[in-house]
């Protein structure tokens, strides 16, 4: 087998072509999913998103659980002390002691009022997160059933073709690997600039297909010669004449035999 290298212009134009014809097919396959990757895609990412957003939640919500659980203690420290010092009331030996323990008194009963008061702030918080997490929850709920039936519907387009695609792919690397690394690095950069995904094109009506822009007969003549790779200078890509489109698209058909 000869080197890329040594291979004649026909020979590059023809396996340029070969590559072009077996990559559009795959194009195809994959249009047929249509925006579906895209959408299954964006689906996951907004889940995702969603997910963190309710995990904050419940962090929240947990720390004001704590909040409250450690105000249910302070109020209960509290009312054992008023209990202390209630009873060291009833053993005072003067007026002034007795107004201290008074005083002490009234300062855990604030501590209390203030301790009830942190509560329900808490509760009315964690009411509000909870309401605003269940709306949440339920969003995730739906946009995840509507993740499984779009992913389900990927699925089977996927699996339609998916041995024909494994196929495919095999015969454009090998294809490719007869094409030396310089043409083969042109082909993809026009592909990929192409909305069609075409880089190879034969002529239509002495235009490139796909273009309106006629080739001059001069030009034409040399394309039929297949002594030079030539681009459109309008749409920039590889051009092929008609004859040669002919020939490799009835022999590819025993490559895409799917």
């Amino acid at each position: 087998m000869a080197k890329t290298n040594d291979i004649s212009v026909e020979e590059k134009l023809r396996a340029l072509y070969d590559l072009q014809i077996i990559d559009s097919r795959l194009d195809e396959i994959r249009n047929t999913r249509g925006e579906l990757p895209i959408e299954v895609e964006d689906l996951e990412i907004e889940i995702e998103g969603l997910e963190k957003r309710a995990e904050k939640f419940h962090a929240d919500i947990k720390d004001q659980e704590d909040q409250i659980k450690t105000k249910h203690e302070v109020i209960n420290h509290a009312k054992t002390l008023i209990e202390k010092y209630k009873s060291q009331q009833d053993n005072v030996r003067n007026n002034k002691e007795f107004e201290a323990l008074g005083k002490e008194i009234e300062f855990q009963d604030l501590e209390i009022q203030l301790a009830e008061k942190r509560i329900k702030e808490f509760g009315a918080k964690i009411a509000h997160k909870n309401e605003t997490l269940s709306e949440l929850n339920e969003k995730i709920g739906n946009l995840k059933n509507h993740l499984k039936f779009k992913k389900e519907e990927l699925d089977g387009l996927i699996s339609e073709t998916q041995k024909e695609e494994e196929y495919l792919i095999e015969q454009s690397k090998e294809f490719a690997g007869k094409i030396d690394e310089r043409l083969l690095s042109s082909y993809n950069r026009i592909r990929k600039s192409s909305i069609n995904g075409l880089a190879v094109v034969g002529l239509e009506r002495g235009a490139p297909k796909g273009s309106f822009f006629t080739i001059p007969p001069q030009k034409q003549m040399e394309i039929a010669q297949r002594k030079k790779i030539i681009i459109d200078e309008h749409s920039g890509k590889i051009l092929v004449d008609d004859e040669l489109v002919m020939e490799e698209n009835e022999k590819m058909k025993s490559v895409i035999k799917f």
